[in-house]
């Protein structure tokens, strides 16, 4: 279904070059001697060298973020699986940053009339839009990541179980809180948000049953200062580590656990160099890695309308350890990971 365009663009390229071919080898007049000088010597005798086009070249792909590309979270890992893709398929991808939940509908719409082949659209909030509008255009794929649903015939999603790297966060968290109270900042309260802070929560827990975990939403992806107000808040209560999964948010909460001296775990991307002394260490996620291989399921003509979800067996969650982190903790995390992988901790989202 998304081949077809490379056929008939074949076709043209051969047309093309067979007129060339043409051209060039068509008898020229007779010339007035025998004798031509070498200074006038024709030099449309030589046809142009036509670029190769591979299939690579053909494919048109667009990732649509919900915020900036600088965020040093969520969207910049997106982007930098834009990078990869490109860097080892040789497939250009373009992007549009900072996307609004309003637009969602009209954006897709675009992309599909535009005949794109794949339309990856970075966050579960895209899903209800990419379910409505994708079946009107079969042609193009629309891959939400983060999403454990798909819709026939070309809606497709692939995500982190986000709440084994809550349950790690929450690990490292209950390891190191001496108040034996910490705060844990969501976006949304949308079940991989929620299910995120919940394994947060029992995780820390699990260390010490007397630990407080004080939960809030800020209804926000990218309101920096909202992320800061709520940690200082938690803070300032007696909180002694914060931890956040909201984007550009966690960048504020970053910001306030510095300046009230407490403790805060980094989260998607590597965080630890934002604040070396506040960022104990960092929960990332092999974003690229999704963006890769779902390139080259498209490549190969595999793409499905399914929902996957993956976790640290699949290799797609990993530790970036900041200077604070002991050998203890270093060990207690990969032991609990281990777990995480065989199976053995079941996800303790407690739902609505």
């Amino acid at each position: 279904m998304f081949r077809n365009k490379k056929i008939i663009l074949l076709l043209v390229l051969v047309l093309t070059l067979s007129s060339l071919i043409g051209c060039a080898t068509e008898p020229a007049a007779p010339p007035a001697s025998t004798e031509t000088p070498a200074a006038e010597t024709p030099e449309t005798h030589e046809v142009a060298e036509t670029p190769e086009i591979t299939e690579e070249d053909e494919y048109k792909i667009v990732l649509i973020l919900p915020g900036p590309i600088n965020d040093q979270g969520w969207n910049a890992t997106a982007y930098q699986g834009l990078q990869l893709v490109e860097q080892e398929l040789g497939v250009k991808m373009e992007y549009i940053e900072s996307v609004q939940q309003a637009d969602f509908e009209a954006v897709f719409t675009d992309y599909g009339t535009k005949g794109y082949d794949l339309v990856f659209a970075h966050g579960t909030q895209f899903f209800d839009a990419a379910a409505k509008v994708g079946p009107q255009f079969p042609d193009t794929f629309y891959m939400v990541i983060n999403s454990e649903e798909g819709v026939e015939p070309n809606v497709g999603g692939i995500g982190v179980r986000e709440w084994e790297g809550g349950y790690i966060a929450g690990t490292i968290a209950g390891m190191y809180t001496e108040a034996k109270k910490m705060g844990a900042i969501g976006s949304f309260p949308f079940p991989v948000i929620a299910g995120t802070l919940d394994a947060f929560e029992a995780a820390a827990q699990a260390i010490d049953p007397s630990i407080e975990v004080t939960k809030t939403y800020v209804n926000s992806w990218e309101d920096i200062q909202k992320g800061k107000e709520t940690a200082l808040a938690m803070a300032e209560a007696g909180s002694d580590i914060i931890f956040c999964s909201a984007n550009q948010v966690g960048l504020g909460s970053i910001e306030a656990a510095k300046s009230k001296g407490v403790k805060a775990i980094g989260y998607i991307a590597p965080q630890n160099e934002i604040a070396p002394d506040t960022v104990i260490s960092s929960v990332t996620y092999n974003t690229p890695g999704l963006f890769k291989s779902t390139v080259e399921m498209l490549m190969n003509g595999e793409l499905k309308p399914v929902g996957e979800s993956l976790g640290w067996a699949d290799g797609v969650l990993d530790m970036q350890w900041g200077d604070m982190a002991t050998q203890e903790v270093k060990d207690k995390v990969a032991e609990v990971i281990e777990e995480l992988k065989a199976g053995n901790i079941e996800n303790p989202y407690k739902g609505e």
